[in-house]
This record gives C-alpha cells, sequence and structure tokens, in this order.
C-alpha cells in the first residue's frame, strides 16, 4: 500500500467521524480524492457522492436508533433531493473542472464559517403547527440540496444543515434530517453518474469502509460530548482547504 493510498484511508475516517458528528465533514472528501487519489475533479465528485450513500444509510440507522430522525422533517426534505439530485449531475457533467472546483471551494468556505457559529437552546420550528406550508419549505430545501449535492459532489448534510439551521431548525433534528437527504440525494445523482461513467469504483470501496468505520464514532460523540472543540477544528479545516483549492485554480 503506497503512502498516498494510506493518508487517503487515513483522512477518510477522519471524515467518516465528522460526517457522524458534524454532519458536514464529507466535503473534504472530494479535495483528498483528488489530491490523494490522483482522480480529476468530474470522478472525484461522482466517486465521493457515491460513497455517500453507504455513510448516509449508517448515520440515519444510527441517528433512527437513538430517536434523533423527526421524519416529518426528513421526508419532505428528502423528496425535493430526489427530483433535483440528477439534474445536478447533468449539469457537473457538462461543466468546466475549474469552474467546479471554484464552486467546491466556496461551499466548503462558507460551510466551515457556519459551523464556527455557536447555537444554543431549543429553538421552535419555522412554520411550526402551519405542516403544508412548512412542508413545501422543506421540500424547496430539499431541491436545493440535492442539486447541489449532484453538481458538486458534495454530501446533503453540507448543504442542508446550514440551510435549515439558519431556517430557523434545530441542529440536531436537523443534522438527523440531513442523514436521511444524503441517501436519498446520493441515490438521483448517482443514477446519473453511473451512466457518466465518472465513478471510480476501486478507490470507493477501500475509501466507504474507511468512512463507515468513522461515522459511529462521529455519532457517539454528538450525542455524549460536548463536541465545540471538533466543530471548531473541523470548520477552520473547510475553510483553510477551501481557501486553498480558491488560490490553487486561481493560481493555475
Amino acid at each position: 500500500m503506497s503512502v498516498a493510498t494510506l493518508l487517503l484511508l487515513v483522512v477518510s475516517l477522519a471524515v467518516g467521524i465528522s460526517i457522524g458528528a458534524v454532519g458536514i465533514g464529507g466535503i473534504l472528501l472530494i479535495p483528498a480524492l483528488g489530491a490523494l487519489g490522483g482522480l480529476g475533479v468530474h470522478r472525484a465528485m461522482a466517486t465521493a457522492l457515491f460513497t455517500f450513500f453507504f455513510t448516509g444509510l449508517v448515520g440515519a440507522l444510527m441517528f433512527q436508533r437513538r430517536g434523533s430522525i423527526r421524519w416529518k422533517l426528513a421526508m419532505p426534505l428528502s423528496l425535493g433531493a430526489l427530483c433535483c439530485g440528477s439534474i445536478g449531475a447533468w449539469a457537473n457533467s457538462r461543466m468546466d473542472g475549474a469552474v467546479l472546483t471554484l464552486i467546491l471551494a466556496a461551499i466548503i468556505a462558507l460551510a466551515g464559517l457556519y459551523t464556527l457559529r455557536s447555537h444554543h437552546g431549543e429553538r421552535i420550528a419555522p412554520l411550526e403547527g402551519r405542516p403544508a406550508e412548512q412542508a413545501a419549505l422543506l421540500g424547496a430545501i430539499g431541491a436545493f440540496v440535492g442539486f447541489g449535492s449532484g453538481l458538486t459532489g458534495v454530501g446533503g448534510p453540507a448543504i442542508a444543515v446550514p440551510l435549515m439551521v439558519m431556517s430557523g431548525f434545530a441542529p440536531l433534528a436537523t443534522i438527523g434530517a440531513s442523514q436521511v437527504v444524503q441517501v436519498v440525494a446520493s441515490i438521483s445523482a448517482t443514477a446519473a453518474n453511473v451512466g457518466y461513467g465518472n465513478i471510480d469504483y476501486a478507490i470507493a470501496l477501500p475509501v466507504t469502509v474507511a468512512q463507515l468505520a468513522g461515522v459511529p464514532l462521529g455519532v457517539r460523540i454528538v450525542h455524549s460530548i460536548d463536541a465545540r472543540l471538533l466543530h471548531r477544528a473541523v470548520a477552520l479545516l473547510c475553510i483553510a482547504v477551501g481557501a486553498w483549492l480558491a488560490i490553487r485554480v486561481l493560481a493555475s
């Protein structure tokens, strides 16, 4: 096993932990697949999104076991993502790699900035008591999440968690629902990516196994301890990686 492959597996383990604990860590897998796995941006995005189906499934099952998934949030969110994930993958297959990298860099940095924010106390979800309107709002968020996931290869939580929390939904309920939407968005976009031939299955298999080893650890962290230090570490790393990606593209 080469040093680059070993480092990629270590990064994948850390990504799994951050997916379970913070919800946004999956976005760091794409630059790792490029730098350590030798994949171009389109293949890195499609391959990462393929692996997120499995991490999302494990995360959703573990959150469900702990009673942390509110299905009235997750269902309309997932329906929107299911409709638009393949559209995002179609757009990805037709966009320039440099443009996609800059979009990815912006999402990574913004996700890091979001994670630096502290969220305290209980929150009342928007449009609570108005189920039809709340479902419409969640469906629109899910559609944006699905399209963004298919376009950039990032996992659903990287887009869903900031949007939902900024809309007024509670952070833990948001992370639980985002695990479900991650599965659905991955299915929708991956179905299209299979046709485009952009998934590297040889790299996806060991990366997926490493991530799956980390997700349960992350879920345990977010449910049992004060994870603020982990949140800050992931946030700062996201900001640094986003800046590095943008500088690399703009300097080339």
